[in-house]
């Protein structure tokens, strides 16, 4: 009984899904809903206009055999009647295959849209979302299901009308004989009601269960399938590792998914059995009525057709209906998704973005990702000077890439702020901020476009010219890499549609150009040098510094060969600073940087 109340509270918690899923449809495919409601008005008459007419053609046909087959007005009302009854024959089909192609008029124009509202939301919330993996769960199933599941739960409440119109037709026909004969029909329908919503209630739970294991399976076959691991895969011979895994964790989903098939067949042959227990009991009695001279043949067929299609239009129905409940559980998860809302967001006046004149600034910032209990900043305090190139050295996981995002204000501090000139960054719009804002992340997206899209994704917004690319990948060092590609800036990078591969190098120098290609007040560059040796690294520094006149630059790199050659630099330890000052100071120090850079052995000694 609790089962049932909880299941009960569910539904209603869910039912104003439904309008809003009309609303969704209407906005997507105005038009053709109008359309498709008015063939289904259609539809949902027809098959008892055919019934009808069946019985008055086989009723005439009785009588004209009665008198012979001289009966010329009978034998022309009959004709008339064939004619019709052909018509409604022919118009019904003709309406399914109308009803066909509006189906994929609508499905086509809903699944882009319901894309865009994802995308739309998927660009919207904060990094904090994607540290996840409840969210992931929730936006893979919306993603798959978000192709289907809007036009199947309309469809499926369009069929419930038009089935429901057939079937209170074809109970007027049967009341007619016998007012108990549409309840002996409902009888015959409530085992299929139990299995419907009993298998669509454990198939939810299944999936809600299953969704990270699916999400894991999708996993390992892209590790099989795809180019980014080919190479690891074969050296180490992790192939038959991975596929292993894909199939031990699909023969999971697999059993479990079989099970409970096999469960819902063995009661869906019960529910059919007693189904056609009902209908044999029915047809006795018709039969019975007939041989009693009370009925005639036209009787008996109109009584078969009407209590059969009305049978399959009750099973119709319950179908249906499962699909309802079904598809509202996936609207649950979708709707969750459209109402999250991002924890980053622009106060309601902001302030206009300061030119940098004094400093950006750190100050007492407290910091750890939503997703995990380790505490990356601890009253973290630092200074970047305007004007200035300040350096930050590490060792791996201090939280140096943590203040990249700070910066980018990807995240807020739990406690403190981060300043610039002394305005909180909560207090500016997102994007007017992150205009003054170029990165190279040290993982740079490679993105299978042409080189010239690949850099003019740095300001895309503000339709940069082919010069401006073209002085872009000269700063960066990228001009040269560049001009020995088949067709130059409009060469298409990337396997993925055919283009030409760079090494990983080159990829960064194209994604430097496209870091300098914006016109920023603040430059952060991640491991800019990584993957050039030390002569290119010290060429390349001169260039840049004539390049970042004026900005306030921020470098994060392991190589002291780079950061040596800063304004000042910043050792990072235990999520603070432990160190501050030029090279040369940090050299007379005698402290973690001295030891670090005497410990080196890539870079001649100083």
């Amino acid at each position: 009984m609790s089962t049932f109340r909880s299941k009960l509270a569910q539904l209603r918690r869910q039912l104003p899904f439904i309008p809003a899923t009309v609303r969704l449809v209407w906005q997507a495919s105005g038009f053709w809903v109008l359309v498709w409601v008015m063939l289904l008005l259609l539809q949902g008459v027809l098959p008892v206009a055919i019934v009808s007419m069946t019985k008055s053609v086989l009723d005439t046909l009785t009588a004209v055999f009665k008198k012979g087959g001289g009966n010329v007005p009978a034998s022309s009302s009959m004709l008339l009647q064939v004619v019709v009854l052909g018509a409604l024959l022919l118009g019904e089909k003709i309406l399914s295959s109308v009803g066909q192609w509006i189906r994929t008029i609508q499905n086509e124009r809903l699944q882009d849209y319901m894309t865009g509202l994802i995308h739309d939301k998927a660009l919207e919330l904060d990094l904090g979302y994607y540290d996840s993996p409840d969210f992931y769960d929730r936006l893979h199933r919306v993603r798959i299901d978000a192709m289907h599941r809007p036009l199947e739960l309309l469809e499926g409440m369009g069929n419930l009308v038009q089935h429901s119109l057939t079937l209170a037709g074809m109970a007027v026909l049967l009341v007619a004989y016998a007012p108990w004969i549409p309840l002996l029909l409902l009888a015959g329908t409530i085992p299929a009601l139990w299995v419907t919503f009993s298998y669509t209630g454990r198939l939810d739970q299944w999936w809600q269960r299953n969704i990270a294991d699916h999400r894991r399976s999708d996993y390992f076959d892209w590790l099989i399938v795809m180019r980014e691991a080919a190479q690891e895969l074969r050296l180490f011979d992790l192939g038959n590792h991975y596929r292993a895994s894909y199939q031990q964790l699909r023969a999971h989903l697999r059993g479990e998914k079989l099970g409970m098939e096999k469960r819902k067949l063995l009661s869906e042959l019960g529910a059919e059995a007693f189904a056609l227990m009902t209908t044999a009991f029915a047809m006795f009695w018709m039969i019975t009525r007939t041989i009693a001279g009370l009925a005639g043949v036209g009787d008996i067929v109109l009584f078969y057709q009407a209590f059969a299609q009305g049978q399959q239009l009750m099973a119709n129905l319950l179908r249906h209906t499962g699909e309802i409940y079904r598809n509202v559980l996936f609207l649950e998860n979708f709707f969750d998704l459209m109402h999250t809302q991002s924890r980053i967001s622009d106060p309601v006046a902001p302030l206009p973005v300061p030119v940098i004149k004094e400093s950006i600034r750190f100050e007492g910032v407290e910091f750890h990702y939503p997703e995990s209990d380790r505490q990356l900043l601890h009253d973290f305090s630092l200074t970047l000077k305007a004007g200035e190139i300040a350096a930050i050295v590490g060792e791996n996981g201090e939280g140096k890439t943590t203040l990249i995002k700070l910066l980018c204000r990807f995240y807020d501090p739990e406690q403190g702020r981060v300043t610039v000139d002394g305005c909180d960054l909560r207090e500016l719009r997102q994007s007017e901020w992150r205009r003054q804002v170029t990165v190279l992340f040290q993982e740079p997206v490679r993105y299978n476009v042409t080189v010239g899209e690949n850099i003019a994704h740095g300001d895309i917004t503000g339709n940069p010219l082919p010069a401006d690319i073209l002085r872009a990948a000269d700063a960066s060092g990228a001009y040269d890499i560049i001009t020995r590609l088949p067709n130059g800036f409009d060469t298409l990078l990337g396997k993925w549609f055919g283009g030409a591969e760079l090494s990983a190098g080159e990829w960064q120098r194209v994604a430097l150009a496209r870091a300098f290609l914006r016109n920023a007040q603040l430059i952060i560059l991640d491991e800019p040098t990584s993957m050039l040796d030390v002569w290119a690294e010290a060429r390349w520094f001169s260039r840049f510094r004539e390049l970042a006149a004026g900005c306030t630059v921020l470098i994060i790199s392991h190589r002291l060969t780079t950061t040596m050659q800063a304004d000042v630099i910043h050792i990072m330890r235990e999520g603070g600073i432990t160190e501050s000052g030029t090279h040369k100071e940090l050299m007379n120090l005698k402290g973690s940087y001295y030891k670090a850079w005497e410990s080196r052995g890539d870079t001649p000694s100083s």
